[in-house]
């Protein structure tokens, strides 16, 4: 059996992803605060800005299946949010932490989990990030989502690095998926200039068709885990491959 645990599976990327691994025969389990219609994957609600809650959403995936059966277990950290969009002295506070634990404390809280929950599994074992390009380009008004991949790729690079010295430890790599178009692009359209200078760019971008669909970044993902592309530690762009 190959499982599959997804953040965020309800819409976009996530969404995409974990229908493309049900195609695939895995068995699915995402954790989202909403639930996706008319989809055969397992679904737990949870609140993953919630420390709690998400430790008890992937702890109840493991007491769902049968340890000795799986050949292989993936966690995906996929669930995020760009955040307020403003420049740093405009910004609310308690907004800052919310993104920050969504974006970068969730994904490390859960990784700590499995690699916890799959220590004595010796079957392929991984966690793939959903990061992005904004964790190495600084763009004006997206402090606080850039700040947040930026530690994600760090938490991805500690990982690998530690997992490295441990007998069939965790790999651990990183995504970028590129410019997809979510909901998350239709908020950044509809910032205002002020807010975030770059929100031009991003307009055209869809206006000239030039946006990644879910299912296309779902494909990908599922080819370069399946050809096993990726080294642990890697951080790589979609685009490249």
């Amino acid at each position: 059996m190959n499982v599959l645990i997804i953040t965020g599976g309800s819409n976009g990327i996530g969404k995409a992803v974990a229908e493309k691994y049900t195609l695939e025969n895995y068995s699915v389990f995402s954790i989202s605060r909403s639930k996706a219609t008319n989809v055969s994957f397992h679904q737990i609600t949870a609140d993953l800005s919630d420390t709690t809650e998400a430790i008890n959403a992937i702890n109840s995936v493991f007491t769902n299946i049968d340890s000795n059966s799986i050949s292989s277990i993936t966690l995906l950290n996929n669930a995020g949010s760009l955040g307020e969009v403003n420049t740093v002295g405009n910004l609310d506070s308690e907004k800052i932490q919310q993104t920050i634990q969504l974006n970068t404390t969730t994904p490390l809280v859960l990784s700590n989990e499995f690699i916890k929950l799959t220590k004595e599994l010796s079957c392929k074992k991984q966690i793939i990030n959903i990061s992005s390009g904004a964790a190495t380009n600084p763009y004006s008004g997206w402090s606080v989502y850039c700040t947040s991949k930026a530690a994600l790729d760090m938490t991805t690079r500690t990982i690998a690095t530690e997992q490295n010295e441990v007998k069939n430890g965790v790999k651990c790599v990183a995504i970028y998926p590129g410019v997809v178009d979510t909901n998350m692009q239709a908020a950044i359209r509809k910032t205002s200039e002020k807010e975030f200078k770059n929100v031009q760019r991003f307009k055209e971008l869809k206006e000239n068709n030039e946006l990644y669909s879910p299912k296309f970044v779902a494909d990908k993902i599922y080819q370069i885990d399946i050809k096993n592309q990726l080294e642990s530690g890697d951080i790589v762009d979609i685009r490249k491959f």
